[in-house]
């Protein structure tokens, strides 16, 4: 028997956000130092769901905020080897490679600051993540206005020359 449930994640909006999966305890360590690794001004909190031994949320940051922020997040998903990171002061652009590179990392979920909506299977072993709903339906295609504003908002940021 499988039963799905969807949990918001709970966040201000201007709190970026990355969910993974990954597997082993040392996950946490290895995230705090690729988080740090990516950018000088970033805070953040991060949280990992065992999915054996003690089965615990272990967590990690440099902002008691964010860290208590992923704990709890981590622990109403509940699914087995995810990790959450909740960030400020960088976007997912300048931290996702470093995450990537963790070398128990085996998938990324989503990176970003829109709200987000976590699809979970619930058996009798326990959760999984089966998907992600990030952000609001698209509405259009964009015009040759709103192509000019993407350029400008990229050059702005410093992405593209």
């Amino acid at each position: 028997m499988v039963e799905f449930e969807i949990i918001n994640i709970k966040k201000d909006e201007d709190v970026e956000f990355i969910l993974g999966q990954a597997g082993f305890i040392k996950t946490v360590e290895d995230l705090y130092e690729a988080m740090m690794s990516s950018t000088p001004e970033v805070s953040f909190g991060l949280a990992f769901c065992e999915a054996s031994g003690r089965q615990l949320v272990r967590s990690e940051g440099n902002d008691d905020e964010l860290k208590q922020l992923a704990e709890e997040n981590a622990l109403k998903l509940g699914a087995g080897h995810c990790f959450m990171i909740f960030f400020k002061k960088a976007f997912p652009i300048n931290i996702v490679n470093n995450i990537k590179a963790v070398p128990e990392v085996s998938n990324i979920y989503c990176a970003t600051a829109n709200p987000v909506q976590v699809i979970i299977a619930k058996t009798n072993q326990g959760k999984a993540i089966v998907g992600v709903v990030d952000g609001m339906p698209t509405k259009g295609i964009e015009t040759d206005e709103d192509r000019e504003a993407r350029y400008k908002l990229l050059r702005k940021f410093g992405y593209k020359l």
